[in-house]
């Protein structure tokens, strides 16, 4: 990649696949794409990649069971705030999945970044720049569900060391995770966005 010419402001935009150049200091909710977030969540590998199977588990597989979860733990949740949680990753598809030991390190700068992708994603598909706290608390919950579940069941924790990390679940059965090829992440998140944006159009 050509360094930026001396003197020049350092490049903080990246071409997406559809064409688009999305600022990540500055990023309009018009550079959104949700084949690009889909096609970038897919090759995003959950846990730094180390998982087990042939196939890394991809933040957007990890996203479908999250949207999954929070349906269980909320049974009558809305269209509206089923996609909200099913993007709670979303700027992932720009900036990577940085381990939460990493986010420590890097503190409030990552947060601001990852915070203005949040809200462009979010008014690019008629959600409010931040969820409501009860959603995002929802959201949050159902990601720990989650993130238990991928530990014992693909990143070699044991389960009091999980519990210890996460809390064990109550009233969840194992999972059963099985990674995906990036092809079927992509289209298997592709289509519950469809699915639900069709829910929130009432078709």
């Amino acid at each position: 990649m050509a360094a930026d010419k001396p003197g020049t402001a350092p490049r903080a935009w990246q071409r997406m696949l559809s064409g688009r150049r999305l600022d990540l200091l500055d990023p309009s909710p018009f550079d959104v794409e949700i084949a690009d977030i889909a096609h970038g969540l897919a090759r995003v590998a959950r846990w730094n990649g180390q998982t087990v199977g042939d196939h890394a588990f991809s933040v957007a597989q990890h996203c479908i069971v999250v949207e999954d979860i929070a349906v269980r733990l909320q049974p009558a949740l809305e269209p509206k705030w089923r996609l909200g949680v099913l993007l709670h990753d979303a700027p992932e598809y720009v900036i990577g999945d940085m381990i939460s030991p990493f986010k420590t390190v890097m503190g409030g700068a990552y947060k601001d970044v990852e915070s203005r992708l949040q809200a462009a994603i979010h008014i690019r598909f008629g959600l409010p720049d931040k969820l409501p706290e009860k959603i995002k608390k929802l959201a949050k919950r159902a990601d720990i569900v989650s993130a238990y579940f991928e530990a014992v069941e693909l990143a070699g924790f044991d389960e009091r060391e999980a519990a210890r990390l996460f809390g064990r679940p109550r009233g969840f059965t194992p999972l059963g995770l099985e990674p995906w090829p990036a092809s079927i992440a992509q289209a298997k998140f592709l289509e519950r966005f469809e699915d639900l944006e069709s829910a929130m159009a009432g078709k």
